[in-house]
């Protein structure tokens, strides 16, 4: 098998563990057009998504030789999708590392599970039940329409526009100024959104796409 060129396309990925998280994420990746290696060492859920993928493979993924075997260092990315066996999931992303492959992602279940993975070498830990719930009790709130928190602190949210800048110029309401937050986007009634800049007059109904640090985008969407 040859080795991924950088300007290839489609792009190759390895996911290991066939779990909900890793099968999903399997399926999405061959819908974006990506070449994916599915491994598992169960032969039951190898079989049921073979169809789906692009290869699907029965291993032990904390086997070396086993992924050597399935060509796994010549892929540059990577995904651990195990979780309910940490044993499994921390061997997976060792054993990765030892196999040199460039980008590793491995989904955690805790936060002590995500450090122990990034010490182990793990480039990016992910945990989706601790982010979707935290994502998703910013929508409960109403606050919201949606939320993407990032790292360092940093979040954009989509929100609408508070009764106090409809009517005014992003320049003349001082919402960076008063408020730190930078409006980067918006949307109109029947309109797609569209880049914001300071003379973009807010109107009713506005649909407003908003960074900044995470406190102070909550307490933007608060005054609406």
């Amino acid at each position: 098998m040859a080795r991924e060129d950088r300007t290839s396309r489609p792009s190759r990925v390895v996911v290991l563990g066939l779990g909900r998280f890793g099968a999903s994420l399997a399926q999405e990746l061959v819908r974006r057009g990506s070449e994916v290696l599915a491994v598992d060492s169960n032969p039951v859920l190898v079989q049921k998504y073979a169809d789906e993928l692009t290869h699907a493979a029965v291993a032990d993924t904390t086997d070396e030789e086993a992924l050597r075997q399935l060509d796994v260092p010549d892929y540059k990315r990577a995904v651990v999708g195990i979780g309910t066996d940490l044993e499994a999931s921390i061997l997976t992303t060792a054993v990765l590392v030892d196999l040199g492959v460039p980008q590793i992602w491995a989904k955690a279940t805790s936060r002590q599970h995500g450090r122990i993975l990034e010490r182990v070498g793990a480039h990016h830990v992910v945990l989706p039940e601790h982010e979707m719930g935290e994502r998703v009790a910013h929508l409960v709130t109403g606050r919201m329409i949606d939320y993407i928190k990032f790292e360092d602190d940093f979040a954009m949210v989509k929100t609408a526009a508070p009764r106090e800048i409809v009517g005014r110029t992003l320049a003349d309401s001082g919402v960076r100024s008063r408020h730190g937050i930078t409006v980067v986007g918006i949307k109109r009634l029947g309109q797609p959104f569209t880049y914001a800049t300071e003379e973009t007059v807010i109107q009713p109904g506005d649909l407003l796409i908003v960074s900044g640090r995470i406190h102070q985008v909550e307490a933007f969407a608060d005054r609406v």
